[in-house]
C-alpha cells in the first residue's frame, strides 16, 4: 500500500447564518503550510465547535482521501472544492474506506492515528455547501472519510508517507460500517 498526506487542514469556530439561524460551525477548514504538532484532541491551529458529535479523543482528527474530489466535482460542477472543503484535516491518497479498518493504524510524520469511526455528517455539511441535500448525497455515495483518534502525538505535514502500523483483527471496514448505518437512516439508501 502506498499512501500520503495531501494536505493538512485547519478552522476555528465561526458563526454562520443557515435556515435563518445563526450557528457556530468549524467546517470551514483551509491547508496551511508546513509542519503541524498534532495534539491527542486535535491538531494545533484547529478546533471543533460542537463536541457532541466531533472532537474528543475518538475524533480528533478527521481524514478524507482525495480520490473522491474527482467524484465530486462530476457531481457539483462549478462549486470550487479546495483542499479540506469537505471539513477534513488530512486530505489523504491511498486509504479508501473499503480498504481502512476501524481500529488500524497508522504514521504520518511523528505522529500516529488509530481509525476509529466513518464520517455520519450533520446539517453542517449542507450549510458548507449551501445545498440542503448534501447530507444524503454524501452518505449515499459512500464517500464518508473517516475519524481519527493520535495514541501518539507528532508533527505531520503534506507530503508525508503515511504507513499503516497495525491491522485490526476484526477487520471492519470503514464502508461497511457506513453500509450498515445508512440502513438505518432512512430516505440515504
Amino acid at each position: 500500500m502506498s499512501a500520503r498526506l495531501i494536505a493538512v487542514s485547519v478552522g476555528r469556530p465561526r458563526e454562520v447564518q443557515w435556515q435563518g439561524e445563526t450557528v457556530m460551525t468549524s467546517i470551514f477548514k483551509a491547508p496551511v503550510p508546513g509542519r503541524v504538532r498534532v495534539r491527542r484532541l486535535n491538531i494545533e491551529g484547529d478546533e471543533q465547535s460542537d463536541l457532541e458529535v466531533h472532537g474528543g479523543e475518538e475524533k480528533a482528527v478527521y481524514a478524507y482521501p482525495a480520490e473522491h474530489y474527482a467524484f465530486w466535482r462530476e457531481q457539483l460542477p462549478g462549486v470550487a472544492l479546495p483542499w479540506g472543503v469537505f471539513g477534513e484535516n488530512l486530505t489523504v491518497e491511498g486509504l479508501m474506506e473499503e480498504h481502512v479498518h476501524v481500529g488500524d493504524r497508522f504514521r504520518a510524520g511523528t505522529a500516529e492515528f488509530q481509525v476509529t469511526d466513518p464520517r455520519m455528517p450533520c446539517y453542517k455539511l449542507a450549510l458548507r455547501f449551501n445545498r440542503p441535500d448534501m447530507v444524503k448525497r454524501f452518505l449515499k455515495s459512500g464517500r464518508t472519510g473517516f475519524y481519527l483518534a493520535v495514541p501518539m502525538e507528532g508533527e505531520i505535514g503534506a507530503g508525508d508517507a503515511i504507513e499503516r502500523v497495525g491491522d485490526d483483527p476484526r477487520g471492519v471496514s470503514i464502508a461497511a460500517v457506513v453500509a450498515a448505518k445508512s440502513r438505518k437512516r432512512p430516505g440515504i439508501a
